[in-house]
């Protein structure tokens, strides 16, 4: 299952449910997101020919995040840019989450380890803004 989190004109996240699978290369994000996440399932002997990455520039206005949970639970809460509640959203053991745009607040509902991937370098806290959510 392949699940968006969208709010007016705006794609929030993206959600990958541990239980999708399908046969080849599948991108779920639009060519102009400065993140891309793909699905990919192959037959074992497919070859996947050598390559390096060329040297591209590129600009990044703001940071997109992956998430993948490894173990665990966790509520994932959306807000809109001007940080309003949209709806909120549980992930479990083995889900992969691209946010996107707007805001997000977490609650660990079950131990948790995650794994995080977003473009670096990380400024810290002039990466965010701080707000109140919903709790």
């Amino acid at each position: 299952m392949v699940k968006e989190i969208k709010h007016d004109s705006q794609l929030l996240a993206i959600i990958i449910s541990n239980s999708y699978s399908e046969p080849g290369i599948h991108f779920f994000t639009p060519d102009d997101f400065s993140q891309q996440m793909a699905f990919m399932k192959h037959l074992a002997g497919k070859i996947i020919q050598p390559h390096v990455h060329n040297s591209v520039k590129r600009e990044v206005h703001f940071t997109k995040e992956a998430l993948f949970i490894r173990k665990g639970k966790i509520r994932v809460d959306f807000y809109s840019n001007q940080q309003k509640f949209v709806e909120s959203y549980t992930l479990v053991t083995g889900d992969v989450i691209l946010l996107s745009e707007g805001g997000h607040g977490f609650e660990i509902l079950e131990e948790t380890e995650m794994i995080e991937i977003k473009q670096g370098p990380y400024c810290g806290e002039k990466d965010k803004t701080r707000f109140e959510g919903k709790i």
